[in-house]
């Protein structure tokens, strides 16, 4: 599925006004899941998103939330039917361009019948209306994401197909989409999502946050954070947004590290090109709200303060893994293994070890915590090949990922030809996404004359420890 071009609210709204009625073809279904090799069911076939205007409401006490979503999308085939991706919750009302529509519920799927067809690159708006007591979705590696209730709020974590949990919508990291998002929480807390904020208004002891994406974005790296919040507003040298939130008793950690995040975007935009959002940020929880850090666009969520080079891995994920999207959840290295190879290169470019002091030691199996049995499965599988949902996540795909684009550095020859091929894949797919294949090709392309046949068949595809090199 091609990228979504950024696209406002009035711009989408204005362009469903435009359409009128629509029908009078014999349409079939869209698809129930686009096929990912890991979550066959996630996403869904027949349409692009283009927006979602989310406007929501949730009581911490009751744990309850009330949601209207309007989605903005485009056919890409003549549909008499499509699916969202919704997990619990209860759905109240559906409609399609403004008339209601029938509906039906099966696990994660909702089906929408129109009242009309649609019309192959008809744009469409679809309006559904829902409540309930989002859920806590464990992933096949045991991990928690989806709406995580916290010690004075909530956070919607998605990553990779927790998202649905909160709204419903195209879950797949192929699909991507501006979002206009409006939370309504009790007077007192505050909410911190993705992009811009885009006002906050206070009526009746209930309070309204507006934040608004401009650029795409895919619904894993959604978020809406709900607490009590120090909210500081500033810019980098050359005039980027900067805006964090950090709760109150993480703040006196947090304050170094953070004093640090612009110089990390600065030396981002040097390694691997132009930042590529309107702003940058981090949110700052508390420790246990949730088992991890990540990447979540614009401003990287944390549970408790950060070490410098954890800031520094998902920082690094705005350009690859945000911008740079993979197209399908098997190519989860090409998140993981250039996070984690921006922390080898920051601490080459700070004075700590060498990108290829760091390749020896994980080769050797030397790990700074001495743990021999993480050492040893560093080498369990290839990192283009996890083999399941339940391995995406591992470290395989980090670190041996990081020590594939190493194998490439040492291929090239060139550090400075390297750098421009980071710089370069950044800029070839930028707010899009991307495969492996794509990966491999454009090393290929972009390098002639040099032979990656050892780099892919042994370190990227291939099974084991590889011979040293």
């Amino acid at each position: 599925m091609r990228p979504a071009r950024p696209l406002t609210a009035a711009v989408a709204l204005a362009a469903v006004a435009a359409l009128g009625g629509c029908g009078g073809v014999r349409g079939g279904p869209g698809g129930p899941g686009l096929g990912d090799p890991y979550f066959p069911r996630a996403g869904n076939g027949g349409y692009d998103v283009r927006h979602y205007g989310l406007d929501l409401a949730y009581d911490p006490s009751a744990a309850r939330l009330k949601g209207t979503a309007v989605i903005t999308a485009r056919a890409t085939r003549d549909l008499s039917a499509f699916n969202l991706d919704l997990k619990g919750l209860r759905v109240e009302e559906v409609t399609v361009q403004d008339r209601p529509a029938r509906w039906n519920r099966a696990g994660q799927e909702l089906t929408v019948r129109p009242a009309d067809d649609l019309d192959r690159d008809t744009v469409f708006r679809v309006t559904v209306r829902y409540s309930g007591r989002p859920e806590t979705v464990t992933d096949p590696d045991g991990s928690e994401e989806g709406w995580l209730p916290t010690a004075d709020g909530a956070v919607g974590l998605g990553e990779p197909t927790g998202s649905m949990a909160w709204y419903p919508g195209n879950h797949h990291p192929s699909d991507k989409a501006a979002y206009d998002i409006a939370v309504t929480v009790p007077e007192g807390l505050g909410v911190v999502s993705n992009g811009e904020p885009a006002g906050t208004s206070t009526r009746d002891g209930r309070t309204t946050s507006r934040w608004r994406v401009t650029e795409p974005m895919a619904s894993h790296v959604a978020t809406v954070a709900i607490g009590r919040w120090r909210v500081l507003r500033s810019t980098t040298a050359d005039g980027l947004p900067v805006h964090t939130a950090v709760d109150p008793e993480q703040e006196a950690a947090s304050r170094a590290v953070l004093a640090r995040l612009p110089e990390i975007v600065e030396w981002g935009r040097e390694v691997f090109g132009p930042y590529p959002f309107a702003s940058t940020g981090v949110i700052v929880d508390r420790p246990g709200d949730s088992g991890y850090a990540l990447e979540t666009q614009n401003r990287p969520y944390f549970p408790g303060a950060p070490d410098l080079s954890t800031l520094v891995h998902e920082l690094a994920h705005q350009w690859y893994g945000n911008s740079v999207t993979p197209r399908s959840w098997r190519d989860m290295w090409l998140n993981e293994g250039f996070a984690t190879y921006a922390e080898w290169l920051w601490a080459e470019d700070h004075g700590g070890a060498t990108a290829e002091e760091t390749f020896r030691a994980r080769y050797d199996g030397a790990r700074s915590d001495g743990d021999a049995e993480a050492a040893r499965a560093v080498w369990a599988f290839p990192p283009a090949e996890p083999g399941s949902a339940a391995h995406i996540s591992d470290s395989p795909v980090y670190q041996r990922g990081a020590m594939v684009l190493h194998r490439v550095r040492r291929t090239v020859g060139d550090d400075g030809a390297f750098r421009a091929l980071l710089r370069g894949w950044a800029a070839a797919h930028r707010h899009g996404n991307a495969d492996t294949a794509a990966f491999t090709a454009y090393v290929e392309r972009t390098v002639p004359g040099k032979d990656f046949t050892e780099v892919w068949d042994d370190w990227l595809y291939g099974e084991g420890r590889p011979p040293a090199p």
